[in-house]
């Protein structure tokens, strides 16, 4: 689970329901027509640009913003380190019965075990990242074509309800609760942007750019390990994918530096 995800929207969430309550009745703010508009006009105007079983895939592929399970580069490359040792003294049949703990590495080990060519491999396991990479960009779209229209629905609710309001003038002391009932669908329409949809969006991004780094990473492990090169080279360069605050120095280095 991604902690800065859920702490975020519980603090923002939580921010927006304190100043509701400490203001006065948290009544006042619910309104089922304003939710209406609000809601399923966002979903409805969304679902007139993308397909149902985009849009309900992009509902799935939003969690990976809060339950997300990255490997580890550290850890991959310790992995990787492990399974180059180990097809250099027994072969690469002997990692047929190694389990890296990826399903996307471990279908690469597979392929290196059923005998298919480099080139193959690679071919095979770049395209299942650009597919999945793809996949998780038009999730993004999806959850900022939502962080667009919620607005705009808003805006349109409030409308609705001035117009509402100003033919019936009549009782002046009706404007006042007439006009709050109106705002609320823009409150609505700007809380389900900016609290949910556009952080939803931008995580996803975040998510997309670490899943291609590491799925670069398995590639560039894989590719190694079947061409039967050194496991110290495979190293150094897996640890490019690094920062380089994070890049153990070299052991050489180390040893000819000055005390």
């Amino acid at each position: 689970m991604d902690l800065a995800t859920l702490i975020g929207f519980l603090a923002a969430a939580g921010i927006i329901m304190a100043a509701i309550i400490l203001g006065g009745s948290a009544g006042m703010f619910f309104n089922i027509p304003s939710m209406l508009v609000v809601i399923g006009g966002t979903i409805g105007a969304v679902l007139m640009q993308f397909s149902l079983a985009q849009f309900l895939g992009a509902m799935k592929v939003g969690m990976k913003a809060l339950f997300n399970q990255m490997a580890s580069p550290k850890e991959l490359i310790e992995t990787t380190i492990d399974l180059a040792n180990t097809a250099r003294k027994g072969g690469l049949l002997a990692l047929e019965e190694k389990d890296t703990g990826n399903p996307f590495f471990q279908s690469g080990i597979q392929m290196m075990v059923d005998g298919h060519e480099p080139e193959v491999v690679r071919a095979t396991m770049e395209s299942d990242m650009n597919l999945t990479i793809e996949r998780h960009e038009l999730g993004q779209k999806i959850f900022k074509a939502i962080a667009d229209v919620a607005p705009a629905m808003g805006m349109i609710g409030t409308l609705i309800g001035l117009v509402q309001m100003l033919s019936n003038m009549d009782d002046p002391k009706a404007i006042g609760p007439a006009m709050a009932v109106a705002l609320l669908t823009t409150l609505y329409g700007a809380a389900i942007a900016n609290v949910f949809a556009n952080p939803i969006a931008q995580k996803l991004g975040l998510r997309s750019n670490e899943e291609r780094l590491i799925k670069s990473m398995i590639i560039d492990s894989v590719s190694g390990i079947q061409e039967g090169r050194n496991p110290r080279v495979i190293e150094g360069m897996l640890m490019t994918y690094l920062p380089g605050s994070e890049r153990a120095p070299d052991e050489d280095e180390a040893e000819a530096a000055p005390a």
